[in-house]
């Protein structure tokens, strides 16, 4: 493909909540093509999510859907060399990026998280976005800061 860019895949929605945004994030979750199994995951951590969460008063999706929204970050820093100096340059994120790194944030630190299971890890990783805090949380709030410390910079943008 050197010179048209390739086109874009449509998802098909999830089979219990048909949702294309848990299709998506189930895709990301899955490791060696075990797809099923991460579907099994999400489903279990958002029952626990639903059993956990007591100062969480919407139903389970759309805690899940307020925790990514929490984790995506509206900038980010690119690497930028001009002139023999390399400067960080803040960026708009698109749309699809930014649910995609939101997706991947969530999905790194729950593995990164000590617990029993990968439902119970996520589950405590989605109630702690939808609280806003956790390493997801963190991670965004370090990538605004990083991107407004370097604001001198956005003139430079590409």
């Amino acid at each position: 493909m050197r010179k048209s860019r390739p086109k874009k895949r449509i998802l098909l929605p999830d089979p219990k909540y048909k949702d294309q945004l848990v299709t998506q994030f189930v895709n990301n979750l899955m490791l060696s093509g075990k797809k099923s199994t991460s579907y099994n995951i999400f489903y279990d951590a958002l029952d626990i999510v639903e059993k956990k969460g007591k100062n969480i008063e919407v139903a389970p999706l759309d805690a899940w859907k307020k925790a990514l929204e929490n984790v995506t970050p509206q900038v980010e820093v690119k690497s930028r060399r001009v002139g023999g100096a390399t400067f960080q340059v803040p960026m708009e994120v698109r749309l699809e990026r930014k649910v995609s790194i939101s997706m991947k944030n969530l999905i790194l630190f729950a593995r990164k998280r000590s617990g029993k299971s990968m439902a119970d890890k996520l589950a405590d990783e989605i109630i702690a976005a939808y609280n806003e805090e956790g390493g997801a949380y963190k991670k965004k709030e370090d990538t605004h800061r990083m991107a407004e410390a370097n604001k001198a910079f956005a003139h430079f943008r590409f």
